[in-house]
């Protein structure tokens, strides 16, 4: 009777995993091992992301913000470089992210479902190229590890929010 009871536990489980296909990912963590760790899942409940500001240096991915629907996440890196910004047009995703690392993260590019390429940094150190596990999902929000420079980042991927409408 238990073996009954257990078989159809495990068939219920089975098929319920198959209703609900797994769409979130992750990529990473590139860079080194310093910094302290911090992560902006909290901040893709304000939507998908709109926005990027990267600050770089001569070397180095020196500090990063993200716009999530309209509200910006805490800066999270240095103060010293040039700050750059770019904006994703309405609807627009990102769906890869590559870059290179060495002790320091050095380089990003993201890729976007419109075919843009935005790139930030130096193209010196170890590559990598971060994509999404499953079909149709996007950049959701990143996490890592900073201090005076971004140490290393990594990558979640989901769908995008069904419930979001584009400004």
């Amino acid at each position: 009777m238990w073996t009954t009871a257990l078989l159809a536990l495990l068939c219920a489980s089975a098929s319920a995993t198959e209703i609900q296909p797994r769409a979130s990912s992750y990529s990473g963590e590139y860079g080194g091992g310093g910094g302290e760790r911090f992560s902006q899942s909290g901040n893709q409940l304000d939507g998908p992301i709109t926005a990027i500001r990267i600050r770089v240096s001569s070397y180095y991915i020196v500090g990063l913000q993200v716009r999530y629907g309209t509200v910006w996440s805490d800066y999270v890196g240095g103060t010293s470089g040039d700050l750059d910004e770019i904006f994703l047009y309405p609807g627009e995703s990102i769906v890869q992210v590559s870059g290179k690392y060495k002790t320091y993260l050095r380089k990003l590019v993201f890729v976007t479902d419109k075919f843009r390429f935005l790139s930030f940094g130096k193209d010196k150190g170890t590559s990598f190229n971060a994509v999404p596990l499953y079909p149709n999902t996007v950049l959701r929000f990143i996490s890592g590890r900073s201090g005076s420079l971004i140490d290393a980042i990594g990558f979640h991927w989901d769908l995008y929010p069904s419930d979001y409408e584009s400004c």
